[in-house]
């Protein structure tokens, strides 16, 4: 599981680091402690989980940069704050996050917020590789890279010389396959989803 850390503190952001390895050592994790380290780290680690601190002393507090990064990616959040005010929590769960935790922190506050949202994650995690590639084709494969890519159905076509006619079939039969409702935006959610399963 991949994992960003937002903290403005280095200091906090190793300890709670440090905490989320000792749930489990092989989950991958990413410490940002600014909004451009965010803006930076984002579209290549795509975390699956996000502990942020809202109070980031920065061009955005934790709230609004979450938010904007929900506009063109799929991630559960944890929320930290120092902040008890309804105002802050109502602002904050305007963004459905898993859990709110109040500083100061301490291990067994980071251990009973994070937990369960790596449990919600993990029982949300989609078949294995091995199933996806017996029911997806390569060519079906290829499109849903491009569509993780947030590449249009005309230019996927451009790039694999077919006609959008066609694409639209293909995304078609991969909503089936995936049992996904054949909605706008339903195969770029799971694409973005799923990365994992989609690399080489």
């Amino acid at each position: 599981m991949r994992i960003l850390i937002i903290e403005d503190e280095i200091v906090i952001a190793r300890f709670i680091e440090q905490q989320v390895q000792n749930i489990s050592p092989s989950f991958e994790i990413s410490i940002a402690i600014s909004v451009d380290e965010v803006e930076h780290l984002f579209p290549n680690f795509m975390p699956q989980l996000v502990i942020c601190d809202i109070e980031l002393n920065d061009k955005l507090d934790g709230i609004e940069l979450l938010r904007q990064l929900k506009k063109s990616h799929i991630f559960e959040t944890v929320f930290i704050t120092s902040y008890k005010s309804m105002n802050m929590i109502n602002r904050a769960f305007e963004i459905e996050p898993l859990n709110y935790i109040i500083k100061p922190l301490d291990e067994n506050r980071l251990y009973a917020g994070i937990l369960p949202a790596i449990k919600k994650i993990k029982e949300n995690l989609p078949q294995p590789a091995t199933d996806l590639n017996e029911t997806i084709s390569q060519s079906e494969l290829n499109i849903l890279r491009l569509i993780a890519q947030q590449k249009t159905t005309r230019e996927i076509a451009n790039i694999l010389n077919l006609s959008p006619y066609t694409i639209k079939n293909h995304r078609h039969n991969i909503c089936r396959k995936l049992r996904l409702n054949d909605e706008t935006n339903a195969l770029l959610k799971w694409s973005l989803k799923n990365q994992h399963l989609l690399a080489k």
